[in-house]
């Protein structure tokens, strides 16, 4: 059996205005963290491991998170580094299946977004880039909702961070985390096929742009705070289509917590030390 649970608590724009999580929000976190950790307790898990991602590894205070949420929490928080929060995120999206085909799989997050290629005679290789969702609407956005200038002004930001993403001629895009998620939520044919198209993320922002944040969450079945960062997550993936001349990309709801859960089933001990020897496939 999976319990699912998902909680937006906003870290990547906590630590990009003050540069530190700081007290009340590390609060929220641990507490997070800690009732995460008793549902699976209760559900029998046996191992418990904590990833922490970009805004813990840009936090100012990690190290006092990752001391508190060990003492509150009683489990390890593992600060992943962007090689290895990409590559746990391919293990996710592969299964541990040997790679047939050039793939780029991407994360839009709140403050950065990951990408990783692999191919069949290609080692994988991992880029993270400052761009996400959070940090692009701080920087662009103050009306609710966003008004045409500021969608075009996000829009020029995030092709010109996405020039920066590594080359690639990827024969598929596969794009995981919440932004993705969100996306296809919102899009009419969400519930078809998970797959966007440029066309499907236009019609998303339109969506968006036509009522706040709030009603938008109300009316597609979001989270508040995602609503208001969704429009810059949708001008960061259509860049990074345009960037590689694709029409579409694929949405997998399986990601770094499933390449984690993998990793640790397969080396408990040793699973940081051979990420990159794992993220080409072992399964037959």
């Amino acid at each position: 059996m999976v319990v699912d649970h998902s909680t937006f608590l906003g870290l990547g724009a906590a630590v990009a205005e003050r540069g530190v999580l700081g007290p009340a929000a590390r609060t929220e976190l641990i507490e997070t963290l800690a009732a995460y950790i008793d549902i699976a307790r209760d559900q029998g898990a046996r191992v418990v491991a904590l990833l922490g991602t970009e805004p813990i590894r840009r936090a100012a205070d990690a190290a006092t998170i990752v001391a508190h949420v060990r003492s509150r929490a009683r489990a390890p928080l593992y600060v992943l580094t962007h090689e290895e929060e990409a590559f746990l995120t391919l293990l996710g999206v592969t299964e541990g299946m040997p790679v047939t085909h050039e793939t780029l799989v991407v994360d839009v997050g709140g403050g950065s977004s990951e990408f990783c290629t692999v191919g069949p005679s290609e080692p994988a290789h991992a880029v993270g880039i400052r761009l996400g969702s959070a940090t692009l609407t701080a920087a662009h956005v103050t009306e609710d909702p966003p008004g045409p200038d500021e969608i075009a002004a996000m829009r020029a930001a995030a092709t010109q961070a996405v020039a920066a993403a590594p080359a690639a001629d990827p024969v598929e895009i596969v794009a995981v985390g919440g932004t993705a998620s969100n996306l296809l939520k919102v899009s009419t044919a969400g519930h078809l096929e998970a797959t966007l198209t440029r066309e499907r993320i236009a019609e998303v922002v339109t969506f968006l742009a036509a009522e706040p944040a709030e009603a938008a969450a109300a009316h597609h079945g979001i989270n508040p705070r995602r609503a208001r960062v969704l429009p810059a997550g949708a001008a960061i993936l259509d860049a990074i289509l345009v960037r590689y001349g694709a029409d579409n990309v694929r949405v997998s709801e399986a990601s770094v917590r499933e390449g984690a859960i993998l990793a640790l089933a397969h080396d408990r001990t040793a699973w940081r030390d051979r990420l990159g020897d794992l993220a080409r496939g072992w399964r037959a």
